[in-house]
């Protein structure tokens, strides 16, 4: 299944931009290549490269890679995907013209998720809207609060949760709490929850999740890197018991 080349393009410039003006482009690569959930190994291969140069250059072993070698690591990324069905380039197309660096990672989970089991991965705890619990999310979206209120207009905002509305949002690097909210207020469209990550909402925000009849949830987790382990090993979990139904033997006729 094919996308259109000037969206392809448009996302493959997009990469390679950050990479180069990335301070430090290898954790970068990393970071777009765990993004399209491609393993190390994957990736060489279709470079044409050892794994142990593409390891080299995400740890910072190996100075900074030059420009042919970003344009070979990004077309593998997205011939890679298409081969899968260009699962993610449709989904990072929904956000290219966000800056990408305000987003830490996201998810289409792929069958519904319980917000109860939501919760116990992140280790959070719905603290507002409560009345307007919801049952499920379809997937979330991690993003770096401060890079998205220094980052994005107005007219961006709506676009940030232009993959699928029925998501966590989930906010990270909170400074400001009743801002952050102010982002999904003046959103067009919707999550169906709210997350903080280490940062308690203050009043404001809470009022203006409630006007929003939007949950709330506190992310107790450890870090940003185990908020993110947690929410991947839970959309690996859905997505093993999507194949386990999908496998699942027909039920036996009695004689």
């Amino acid at each position: 299944m094919s996308v259109s080349p000037s969206i392809r393009e448009v996302l493959a410039r997009r990469i390679a931009g950050e990479v180069i003006l990335s301070s430090k482009p290898g954790a970068t690569m990393r970071k777009w290549r765990e993004l399209f959930a491609v393993s190390q190994i994957t990736l060489s291969e279709k470079i044409g490269l050892s794994a142990s140069v593409v390891s080299d250059y995400e740890s910072g072993r190996r100075k900074s890679p030059g420009a042919k070698f970003i344009r070979r690591f990004v077309l593998a990324l997205l011939q890679i995907d298409e081969e899968k069905g260009s699962r993610f380039i449709r989904e990072f197309a929904k956000l290219t013209s966000s800056p990408s660096m305000a987003i830490v990672d996201l998810r289409e989970f792929p069958i519904p998720v319980r917000v109860e089991y939501l919760c116990k991965a992140i280790n959070g705890a719905v603290i507002a809207g409560a009345e307007n619990y919801v049952k499920e999310v379809y997937g979330y979206t991690v993003v770096d609060a401060r890079k998205t209120v220094e980052a994005l207009s107005g007219q961006e905002y709506a676009q940030l949760f232009g993959a699928s509305t029925e998501r966590a949002l989930v906010f990270t690097n909170v400074e400001n709490p009743s801002l952050a909210m102010m982002i999904v207020r003046v959103s067009s469209l919707k999550p169906r929850v709210v997350v903080f990550h280490k940062t308690k909402p203050d009043e404001a925000a809470i009022q203006l999740a409630e006007y929003e009849r939007i949950p709330l949830i506190y992310s107790e987790s450890a870090s940003v890197e185990q908020l993110v382990k947690s929410l991947r090993k839970l959309y690996r979990i859905a997505l093993r018991i999507k194949i386990g139904r999908r496998v699942k033997p027909p039920p036996k006729i009695s004689a």
